[in-house]
């Protein structure tokens, strides 16, 4: 039975990825900053850790508990909708400490088991938003971005210790809480001559249009984890899938 490890379950994309390895017999090591078992079923083979991914030394405990894994999955993340003009750098910096440095971090630490038993695996997810470039989201995409060009240089410097290394790429989430969490993030950034962008940027995401669903993201981890024939790069959702084919 394989092991595998995701950090930010305690809702969206990690969430539902973590509940459908378990589904499918796998032993799940759900991560979370505070483990919330209400959020999952009673199962001898789910074990919930706490982990924050920006601190070195919860990241060494988390994984001396947690023991061997086959695979991590990088999905802890932040969002940041607001101008650049606008951002204080301390948000900036909070969203490439979690989304890129925390990817990283997390990667190097498992690194060494996965080589030492020549094996294993590690997905990022990251974002469509890194295909199709968006206004008002210059230091949420330049943090996927980078984890996008990290990880496919990673496979490379991997492949001689048949260590596998795979991107997911979902598209819009609507139904998760990504936004909301990110929403005090953004409060009194927006300088008033962006606003008008912001508004349209809103108007245009509630209009009816194909999205991607937490499941969508578990599915394609799952086929990840599990296809040796799946490509370096796989999206998640309708519309990842559109924009992967238009501008992948």
């Amino acid at each position: 039975m394989k092991t595998i490890l995701i950090t930010g379950c305690s809702s969206g994309f990690g969430h539902a990825t973590a509940l459908w390895f378990l589904e499918r017999g796998w032993k799940v090591i759900a991560t979370m900053r505070t483990p919330r078992a209400e959020l999952f079923p009673e199962s001898a083979h789910l074990r919930l850790l706490p982990l924050d991914v920006t601190d070195a030394a919860s990241i060494r405990q988390t994984l001396a508990e947690a023991g061997e894994i086959d695979v991590l999955v990088n999905n802890a993340g932040i969002g940041l909708l607001t101008s650049l003009e606008g951002a204080p750098m301390s948000s900036v910096r909070e969203v490439f400490e979690t989304n890129t440095l925390g990817t990283i971090a997390m990667t190097q630490a498992v690194i060494p088991q996965f080589r030492a038993k020549n094996s294993g695996m590690v997905i990022n997810v990251t974002s469509t938003v890194t295909l199709k470039s968006l206004p008002l989201l210059a230091v949420y995409t330049g943090s996927k971005a980078a984890v996008n060009a990290f990880t496919e240089s990673l496979a490379l410097e991997l492949q001689p210790f048949n260590v596998q290394v795979r991107l997911v790429l979902p598209g819009l989430a609507p139904t998760t809480d990504f936004g909301k969490n990110a929403r005090p993030r953004m409060e009194n950034t927006l300088l008033e001559p962006y606003q008008p962008m912001f508004d349209g940027i809103i108007a245009g995401m509630q209009q009816p249009q194909p999205t991607t669903k937490a499941q969508d993201v578990a599915a394609a981890v799952w086929r990840a984890a599990t296809d040796p024939a799946a490509p370096m790069r796989i999206p998640a959702g309708e519309d990842a899938e559109a924009s992967m084919k238009q501008y992948g």
